[in-house]
């Protein structure tokens, strides 16, 4: 009992992982759409933009959280913005803001003589390092998430499951859309002084996708992926403190541990009820491999 209790006797450590259980809520909320609507390509875009921001305020000696949500709003301008361009697919046009925005931080970082910005600090966070100010950010951060979750859950779903629906139930799919990224931003510029640029993915998309396949509701993927988020924080921080591991990247591979771990459970589910029903053997392997369903729309 003691191997499980003892990190979370030193402050630090409690700060690490209430820092990490608010900052899987607020993924849960914000990643499971992005599960929903496959936009993983738009989050890993968003996250790696936020350097540009991070370093000019890095330089300039000011707040790196406000460099970061200017950076945010830039590229959720830009996706929204080339999203409407009728001869550039959506992916090209994130895929040129990534590189963009990447290629401008880089530049910014290499004209430093001094080299101001941690760019290890940036790309795999720093769990350990949590103040109690970065507590109560992230508390509010959570509230802001929820309250735009709630606002713009009818929205958010007929604009997951069918674009024309939502338009048909005048829902403004575009407006949603937009909502949508800056939801996706908030839960990225709250998340990345944590477990880094690199690996906010890990959070963002890991526990929601392990969650989808048991979960029957769109608000029961988020309500599992957040516990799965908070278990991965837990599992991590213990891993990292008696394997001297990077504390991020180990709650990180842990969320994505799960994720397979929930993929071949799934799987194994599947295989037995099939054989259950008497279904041939080609059949009992084409229910194990068949791909996770959505939950239904609620």
């Amino acid at each position: 009992m003691e191997w499980l209790t003892a990190p979370f006797e030193v402050a630090f450590v409690q700060r690490a992982l209430w820092a990490g259980i608010l900052v899987s809520a607020i993924c849960a909320l914000a990643g499971t759409w992005v599960v929903l609507r496959g936009m993983a390509f738009l989050g890993d875009a968003m996250s790696h933009g936020l350097l540009p921001g991070v370093a000019v305020a890095s330089l300039l000696g000011g707040n790196l959280l406000v460099g970061a949500v200017v950076s945010a709003a830039v590229m959720a301008a830009g996706v929204t913005a080339l999203g409407r361009t009728p001869r550039l697919s959506q992916d090209t046009g994130i895929g040129l803001l990534f590189v963009g925005m990447l290629s401008l931080g880089v530049i910014i970082v290499s004209r430093s003589q001094s080299f101001a910005v941690d760019l290890t600090g940036f790309l795999f966070g720093d769990v350990l390092a949590v103040r109690e100010s970065d507590l109560f950010l992230l508390g509010a951060a959570l509230l802001l998430a929820l309250a735009i979750s709630v606002l713009g859950y009818r929205a958010f779903l007929a604009l997951a499951f069918d674009e024309r629906k939502a338009r048909t139930l005048g829902l403004r799919p575009r407006l949603a859309h937009a909502v949508l990224l800056g939801l996706l931003a908030l839960a990225i510029v709250a998340s990345f002084h944590i477990v880094g640029t690199l690996l906010v993915l890990g959070l963002l998309i890991a526990p929601p996708a392990a969650a989808l396949p048991w979960a029957r509701s769109v608000s029961g993927v988020m309500a599992l992926a957040a516990l799965l988020g908070a278990a991965a924080t837990f599992g991590g921080l213990l891993l990292s403190w008696h394997l001297r591991t990077a504390a991020g990247a180990t709650v990180s591979a842990l969320a994505v541990s799960l994720f397979f771990l929930s993929h071949l459970s799934s799987g194994l589910r599947h295989r037995r009820r099939a054989r259950r029903a008497g279904l041939p053997e080609p059949a009992v392997a084409l229910a194990a491999s068949a791909p996770m369903s959505r939950p239904r729309e609620t």
